[in-house]
């Protein structure tokens, strides 16, 4: 085998792998080797590899990649390695498939017309099963679905969520087949973005991992926290319009954390649904305001059989005549129900807003989502207590 052929069953090996494996694939290899792989990459898929290379190794590596555009089917495309004309017999493909020299990697063959554009797709088995004359229009399945070189990945993993293909072919504009795109890398990306949603609801940047330094963390972390600092301030400054209510019953000091955190819990449940909607693309086929309407039952639910609990514990330590305890667990039974529907609304309008508005929906929307549920709790429960008590 010369260089060149190496180099490419290298590149074939690489491509294969998630890039942590095949980062510690290369890492056994010579910086000229490495060099020579990551020449023919595509950019982003070069960079993630590296971003797992040894740091003597990383500083090596050879830095002219190719232009992909980020975050589209082309940053994942791959050769596609069986392209075939209709006219092509069983006879001549099964002798293609056998003489191909990665044949082990070939799912599908991708039928064309005239015009090479894709008009077909033969899975194996029926071509192991079909006549030896016929030819590949024959068995073919017509009109196969296909990624588009340009398609955004987010889109790309909506496609593939209800079809579950081992491989999918990507066309060009005029359908002419340039390449191919593992199912299972559109599903790891997927389940990456799911498992990054929990960071960036609270101001982590998806792209800081455990290797991240402290100075870019910090830079990427403390703008959110400064975010968080003054809306906590609103829902401080909605407390402080009821000191004279909480310094006559000082019992209800004790219950407003109770109360941010249960509301809270149950609009971090509705968000995540939301979020988990938006990612699979549920959302594109369920109406809003039906999720709007399960939510606020969900949160009427909840919050009537926790507020009865919380009620109670209130009754029994508000202290005072019974009557005026009896109104303090009847308060803190109401201020949890609407606390409770209220954070189920701002689980599902909150990802939304920011969408509307053009931003990133998981970005920071738990600190939105807190602030919301704050206000909206304690305010409810002090306001009740200053009109039905005092």
């Amino acid at each position: 085998m010369n260089k060149q052929d190496d180099i490419a069953s290298l590149v074939r090996a690489v491509r294969a792998r998630v890039p942590m494996d095949a980062a510690q694939m290369l890492s056994k290899e010579s910086p000229e080797r490495i060099g020579a792989v990551f020449a023919e990459l595509p950019q982003i898929l070069a960079a993630h590899i590296k971003a797992y290379l040894p740091p003597e190794l990383r500083s090596q590596a050879a830095e002219s990649y190719a232009e992909v555009t980020e975050n589209t089917v082309a940053e994942m495309m791959e050769p596609a390695l069986a392209v075939l004309p209709q006219t092509t017999t069983i006879q001549e493909a099964i002798a293609f498939l056998r003489n191909h020299e990665a044949s082990r990697q070939i799912t599908y063959m991708y039928v064309t017309d005239a015009e090479k554009k894709l008009v077909g797709l033969v899975v194996l088995r029926d071509l192991i099963l079909a006549e030896p004359g016929e030819t590949l229009e024959d068995i073919m399945l017509a009109e196969p679905f296909a990624l588009t070189t340009d398609m955004d990945l987010a889109e790309a993993d909506k496609a593939a969520i209800h079809r579950h293909y081992p491989v999918y072919p990507v066309v060009d504009a005029d359908r002419n087949v340039i390449g191919v795109v593992r199912g299972w890398r559109l599903f790891e990306r997927q389940a990456i973005e799911i498992s990054a949603q929990s960071g960036q609801m609270v101001g982590v940047d998806k792209e800081e991992r455990l290797y991240t330094g402290i100075w870019p963390a910090f830079k990427m972390r403390h703008p959110w926290l400064q975010v968080n600092l003054l809306t906590a301030f609103a829902a401080g400054a909605v407390v402080s319009l009821f000191e004279g209510t909480i310094t006559q019953i000082v019992a209800l000091a004790a219950f407003l954390p109770i109360l941010a955190g249960q509301s809270g819990n149950t609009g971090c449940q509705a968000l995540a649904i939301t979020l988990r909607g938006m990612t699979l693309g549920d959302l594109n086929h369920f109406p809003v305001r039906k999720l709007i309407t399960k939510e606020l039952l969900l949160g009427a639910m909840n919050g009537v059989l926790t507020g009865i609990v919380a009620g109670l514990a209130m009754y029994w330590t508000a202290g005072g005549s019974p009557h005026e305890a009896l109104l303090l667990g009847f308060v803190i039974l109401l201020a949890m129900t609407g606390a409770c529907m209220a954070s189920g609304l701002f689980g599902v309008l909150v990802p939304l807003t920011l969408r509307r508005m053009g931003a990133d929906p998981c970005t920071a929307s738990s600190i939105f989502l807190t602030t919301g549920t704050d206000i909206a709790g304690m305010g409810l429960m002090l306001g009740l207590a200053t009109m039905l008590v005092l």
